[in-house]
């Protein structure tokens, strides 16, 4: 067994690590690939419609959120597959709420950049 890394080795490791899993997340589930095209809209949108940093920032956050949700969301359910590829009822479970959580995070997505946008969409149509 290799000794631990320490220090900046230790966050460069974790980074490739890291940036090694989304590019895996990426290749292998669509459900990731469709929040990092809809991540590649809102993200500028939010830059361009927020009129404060701090809009820009509300805005911003919850896209995150939906990514880190539906990476965790895609390694439940590798995990699960990986234990067994047989129907199970606590298999069901865990995979139906990791995905309620990608859900909730899309509702959070929704309602914070209504909150957020609607006084200035409201007057387009007025």
């Amino acid at each position: 067994m290799k000794p631990p890394q320490k220090g900046l080795m230790r966050i460069v490791r974790a980074t490739g690590n890291s940036l090694r899993g989304y590019r895996t997340a990426l290749k292998f589930e669509a459900a990731v690939r469709q929040d990092t095209v809809l991540a590649l809209i809102l993200v500028p949108l939010a830059l361009w419609l927020g009129a404060t940093m701090v809009e820009k920032v509300v805005l911003i956050l919850p896209v995150l959120v939906l990514l880190i949700v539906e990476l965790l969301n895609s390694a439940i359910e590798a995990t699960v597959d990986r234990i067994s590829p047989d129907l199970h009822e606590l298999s069901g479970r865990a995979k139906d709420m990791a995905s309620a959580a990608v859900m909730f995070s899309l509702l959070m997505i929704g309602i914070t950049w209504v909150v957020i946008l609607w006084p200035r969409i409201s007057a387009w149509f007025v």
